[in-house]
């Protein structure tokens, strides 16, 4: 297969062309760049790589060649730009945010500009490899879902399906990213003297994310429903930690137990990758009594960082009726590069774990 990366000098696009190296059926990577730069003196990590950066009007000129174009570009870029390549029967994963709304008018809402390629939304396919493998295999265009999101939707679809939540009140989700979330354009506040034991709040009036989140969850749960979504830079370079609040709808909350929650995750995914390869439920158990810091039975950002894995935990609150679902990534990974591979992967109808089998660091 011959791959194009459109916007190859973000952290994204680097980590496209890193995993991506690593595919078995990859002969030709097609990375580009607006400037002069040199690939592996940017992306030092791929020195000996032997890629180097193409400007897009030289990867049209190549089109016969190419299988799939990546857009890792600014939002607006892919709408322009896709077109061209399907028409000519190239297939398009998409890693910004044009095609994750079928209305052009929420777009429109979220990222103030009209869309430019309206006609194309009701085609597209949104990539959670997990939840719509099926239309992901015939799609000729997917629409990476966000970093945050996917982490999210991974762990609450479960129990949106169930109809365990009472969507009457908000869901709470609280995020933090590592600082590749916030790009590589430089930034005083993302420097690291500044970030550096500190946290940095951002987007509190209303993150991008939020009607994304509102617009997948509440087509899961069958109904609409609204999310309180706040979130975060930490003083790490890569990794998403998410905790998601949901309050237990009053049919459900008899019984309910942390162990209830555990169960219908691993029935859902399975438990050691037999159902889904990608998703690890932490399901071990309380050693200790009441209060006791028990760090292990959560899942931790670190575990995940370089792999395509979302690590999920649970607890239950029993005196406020609240689910409390803690879920991880690697933005970088499983949240872009590494989920639009794995889309790739099915589109083709290749193994779907090909050149994303690596475990965290």
């Amino acid at each position: 297969m011959s791959v194009g990366v459109v916007g190859a000098t973000g952290y994204t696009g680097g980590e496209l062309c890193r995993l991506l190296l690593n595919h078995p059926q990859v002969n030709r990577i097609l990375p580009t760049a607006r400037g002069h730069e040199q690939f592996q003196r940017l992306h030092s990590n791929l020195m000996g790589s032997d890629l180097e950066f193409l400007t897009f009007d030289d990867i049209k000129r190549q089109a016969e060649e190419l299988d799939v174009v990546f857009f890792c570009t600014p939002s607006g870029e892919a709408m322009r730009n896709a077109p061209w390549f399907l028409e000519r029967g190239i297939r398009v994963i998409d890693v910004s945010a044009d095609f994750r709304f079928s209305d052009p008018n929420v777009y429109q809402q979220v990222y103030g500009s009209p869309h430019a390629a309206p006609e194309l939304l009701p085609k597209a396919v949104y990539g959670v490899t997990e939840l719509n493998r099926a239309s992901i295999a015939k799609a000729q265009l997917i629409a990476n879902p966000g970093c945050y999101v996917i982490t999210a939707i991974l762990a609450l679809t479960p129990l949106l399906r169930a109809a365990w939540a009472d969507l009457d009140a908000p869901l709470h989700i609280s995020a933090v990213n590592g600082t590749t979330g916030a790009g590589n354009k430089p930034k005083r506040s993302i420097m690291h003297a500044e970030v550096l034991n500190s946290m940095l709040p951002y987007s509190m009036e209303g993150h991008r994310h939020g009607p994304e989140l509102e617009t997948h969850l509440a087509a899961e749960a069958g109904r609409s429903l609204a999310v309180d979504f706040n979130t975060a830079h930490g003083n790490f370079a890569r990794g998403i930690y998410l905790q998601a609040n949901l309050a237990v709808h009053p049919t459900m909350r008899e019984g309910m137990t942390r162990e209830r929650v555990l169960a219908l995750l691993t029935d859902f995914y399975g438990q050691g990758g037999e159902k889904e390869f990608f998703i690890r439920v932490n399901t071990f158990p309380k050693m200790g009594g009441i209060n006791s810091k028990e760090y292990d039975v959560y899942p931790s950002v670190a575990d995940v960082t370089g792999s395509n894995f979302c690590h999920i935990g649970a607890d239950y609150d029993a005196h406020r009726g609240i689910i409390k679902l803690l879920s991880v990534t690697d933005n970088l990974v499983k949240g872009a590069a590494g989920s639009a591979i794995q889309n790739m992967n099915v589109m083709f109808g290749l193994d779907e774990t090909a050149a994303l089998q690596t475990y965290g660091l």
